[in-house]
Parts: structure tokens; C-alpha cells; sequence
């Protein structure tokens, strides 16, 4: 059984690697050239996303290329702590959440393809799909070459190609209302390494934690209309810095420092979630990962759930007797789940940048909120989520 996976991110990779695992053959289309360049910004695997990764064996990149941030501190531009919480728990091993440069965890993803065998192709953009008379289906590539396969799965991210094939009315992704920036500062140690430190700041949200070898990774969260590709086009580095510096100036801290000596290396980029598509799925295509429920970055778990995702629908193909009902429990058995993530994550989006009374009134509730409400405790149902790759998916869960 061919599986065509569309997408070369994070969730593409691990369904190869999960659907291998349960006896399939997957080949993995990525729309852009092979590259080697490290471009781009990090992000964070929570625990939970590593034990889905530990479930196919598929962690290590992580473990290796990343470095461990268990603490998320909440500050107030003023400096006044707000309060820490888990930023993603910790397995029982002690292994806790990793931030990691994408550019690296790809890499690390590929080397594991490689290493299994799994086939990548490179350079091929997916612009339609059909089912065909044999029951299969057949994509069909931008460079007008075609493949065909039992299952196309699409892990083509939040502008999804896949998503519009399975059903042309599917929502579009709708933009959170920050534009997002990353950067990094090498020799520049701001704080004990491993911890990451938000600032809500009067007129942006800032986030930095110091790596095990001194530089400081940092973003920042811009409140403001989203950017076009002609506004990027048509700023330089050098003036997005200048717009970085003026917004956090009145704000205590390390980020006009670590803005001033560093790197931009993701600049304007417009951020998006997809909180419910209706259809994930028909007989002979799917979707994953952010294709089908992208939550706001600020929740911190796209490429946790992505590998969720991955692992699940392998398994569900594994036991399931034939592909539409494989889809079928796979999309029960994960949508209530993201979805609630998804929408937490846009609430906490929508406190970024509060404004005057706004900050005035999460001085005095925030203090709160994570001395009671958003405690580890209330966030173990996200960070202990663990799938036995060994369990099979039972006639219960299947209803579930």
C-alpha cells in the first residue's frame, strides 16, 4: 500500500517514518528545492510531542539538536513577574520540551528518512488530485509530472492545497492579529539557560531564553494588520530591526540589547490559525497537522500535535480494515482534542498586547492565573497525552 505524502515539514516525515512502521509504503513530496541553509526561527516539541515521536523511534533529532526549555516565566514590561509554568511537561524519563531551529529539526527528520529508506522528492508542488477507477488516487505536481497511490495525506500546512481537494468550501485560515519576528544574539546571555522569558510589553509581546552556548534566541509579537508580500518585499532587515527597537523602548528588559546585536532571521511574517474544518478527510485523502487544525504559535504545540497526528493515523490504517473507516476513527479520536487546544491558543493570542487598561487590569489577574488556574496540573490533560504504539485501536476508541 503506497501512501503519497504531501509535505516535507514536521508532520509529512513523521507520518512516513509512523506509516513504514505499520506496513506501508510512503513516499514524501516537499514543494520546495533541497536545501542546506539554516534560514528561519525555532520553535518548541513539548513532552507530548516527543513521546509521539518516542512511539516510532523518531525523537533523537530533537533530543540532539535542541536544547531543553521546561519553564516558561511571565513578565511585565516593567519588569514585575507575573508568574512560570510549564512550557510542555516532562516524560518520565525527565526528558522535558526542546526549542529547536525548524531549519534543524527538519534536517534531523530527513537524516531519519534517509537513514529508513523512506523516499523524498523535491521540488514537487501539488496542485490537484483525483480518486481513480482502481480505487487509488492520483496527484498531480506543478511540474506536470503525476503519482499514484492508495492515500494521499496531506501535511501541506495552514495554506493547504490538500484542504481545498477535499472539500472547496473548507474555511481559510484566519489571521490572530500579530506579525511575527525571530532572531538570535550570539555571546549575548541574558538569563539562566533553558528558561524562556515572555514579556507582555506595552506595545508588543517579546519572548528570549539563553542557549546552552551563550547566544539568546528571541521573537517578538507585533500587534497590527498583517503584512503582504509587497510590504516584505520592501523592507530591509536593517528597517524592520528600527520598528522592533522603537516598539519595545519603553520597556524594561533585554530586548532593544539582544534586537540591537542580533540576527533577524524571521522578519513580518503573518501568523494564522484554522480553528475547525469540517472535513478532514474523504475515502482516499486526509489531512494532518496544521492542514487540518492550526493552532496560534502561541500555544506552543503545532509540531507536538502534528506528530500526534502522524502516529495516530498510522496506527488507525494499521488496524483499521480498510482506509475510509482508518480515516474515519483517526478524525474521531483527534478532534476534539486539537480543537480545544486551537482555541486556547487564540485566547492567549488575544492577550498579547492588551493595551493601557488592559495591562493595568492583567498586573493584577495574571498573578493570579498562574498561581491557580493555569497551573501544571490543569495543563497535564496537554503535556500527558502518550500513545502506545503497541496499543491497537479498539472497537471503544473507534465510537469515541
Amino acid at each position: 500500500m503506497r501512501a503519497l505524502i504531501i509535505g516535507g515539514g514536521v508532520a509529512g516525515p513523521v507520518a512516513a517514518m509512523a506509516l513504514q512502521k505499520a506496513g506501508w509504503e510512503p513516499v514524501v513530496y516537499e514543494a520546495h528545492a533541497q536545501t542546506i541553509e539554516e534560514a528561519g526561527s525555532y520553535l518548541t516539541v513539548a513532552s507530548n510531542g516527543l513521546d509521539a515521536l518516542r512511539a516510532i523511534g523518531a525523537e533523537e533529532p530533537i533530543l540532539e539538536a535542541g536544547f531543553p526549555t521546561p519553564v516558561n516565566v511571565l513578565l511585565a514590561a516593567g519588569g514585575r513577574r507575573l508568574g512560570a509554568v510549564s512550557n510542555g511537561g516532562s516524560l518520565a524519563d525527565g526528558s522535558a520540551a526542546h526549542t529547536i531551529k525548524r531549519a534543524r529539526l527538519y534536517a534531523g527528520l530527513h537524516q531519519q528518512l534517509a537513514d529508513r529508506g523512506i523516499k523524498v522528492e523535491f521540488g514537487r508542488r501539488l496542485t490537484g488530485a483525483d480518486t481513480t477507477p482502481a480505487g487509488g488516487v492520483a496527484a498531480r505536481f506543478a511540474d506536470g509530472t503525476s503519482a499514484t497511490g492508495e492515500l494521499l495525506i496531506g501535511a501541506d500546512g495552514v495554506h493547504s492545497v490538500t484542504r481545498a481537494l477535499i472539500d472547496p468550501a473548507a474555511p481559510a485560515p484566519r489571521y490572530v492579529g500579530l506579525v511575527n519576528f525571530g532572531g538570535y544574539t550570539p555571546g549575548m546571555a541574558v538569563a539562566d539557560p533553558g528558561t524562556w522569558y515572555m514579556v507582555f510589553g506595552k506595545r508588543a509581546f517579546f519572548g528570549y531564553v539563553t542557549d546552552p552556548s551563550g547566544g539568546t534566541v528571541w521573537f517578538a509579537n507585533v500587534p497590527r494588520p498583517q503584512t503582504s508580500g509587497a510590504e516584505r518585499a520592501a523592507t530591509t532587515a536593517e528597517q524592520w530591526r528600527q520598528q522592533l527597537l522603537e516598539l519595545f523602548a519603553a520597556d524594561r528588559g533585554p530586548a532593544t540589547d539582544l534586537i540591537a546585536a542580533g540576527r533577524l532571521e524571521l522578519a513580518g511574517d503573518s501568523t494564522y490559525d484554522l480553528p475547525r474544518v469540517p472535513a478532514w478527510h474523504n475515502d482516499r485523502m486526509v489531512m494532518i497537522g496544521d492542514a487540518a487544525h492550526a493552532p496560534a504559535p502561541t500555544s506552543g504545540q503545532g509540531a507536538s500535535l502534528a506528530a500526534e497526528d502522524a502516529v495516530v493515523l498510522a496506527k488507525c490504517l494499521r488496524d483499521e480494515p480498510a482506509i475510509p473507516e482508518a480515516l474515519a476513527a483517526y478524525g474521531r479520536l483527534r478532534r476534539d482534542r486539537v480543537e480545544k487546544i486551537v482555541a486556547e491558543a487564540a485566547r492567549a493570542s488575544s492577550n498579547k498586547a492588551p493595551g493601557p487598561a488592559g495591562r493595568a487590569l492583567q498586573g493584577l489577574i495574571l498573578p493570579l492565573v498562574f498561581k491557580f488556574l493555569v497551573t501544571d496540573k490543569s495543563l497535564a490533560w496537554r503535556y500527558d497525552h502518550h500513545i502506545d504504539w503497541s496499543d491497537p485501536v479498539t472497537p471503544a476508541a473507534r465510537a469515541a
